[in-house]
Formats: C-alpha cells, structure tokens, sequence
C-alpha cells in the first residue's frame, strides 16, 4: 500500500517537475545568450550567476527525480 501512495504522490509531481526542468532549462539558455551579447552590467553578474547556478541545481533535481521514477 505504502508504495502505490509514494508512486501516485510521485506521479501527481510529474507536471511540477517537467514544468520546473523546462523553465529552468529556459532561464540558463536566456542568461547564457543575453551575457554573450553583453546585457548585464558588472555589478549584476553575481546575482545573475547565483539565478543561473539556481536554474542548474534545479535541472539536476529534476533529472535525478526522473531517474529515480524510471527505475521504479
């Protein structure tokens, strides 16, 4: 019983997840092209990597949860 709750909790986050990992996945691919294109101020660049180091962790997570489903 237990483990049909964990993987309909885990089913039900699916949509968070992929919905986390594409954003995230959007928010590098946006800081990456608008510092090549030298968008961003000197001062900026710290709060603009922490976002983007944010946005990595986060496509991490997700793709450990997505492994971690696959494997059940």
């Amino acid at each position: 019983m237990a483990d049909a709750k964990k993987k309909e909790e885990s089913e039900a986050l699916d949509p968070v997840y992929d919905l986390t990992n594409r954003t995230s996945r959007s928010i590098i691919a946006v800081i990456d092209t608008v510092v090549q294109r030298g968008g961003f101020r000197g001062e900026e660049l710290t709060t603009i990597g922490q976002l983007r180091d944010q946005a990595v962790q986060l496509v991490q997570l997700c793709e450990t949860n997505r492994a971690d489903s696959a494997d059940e």
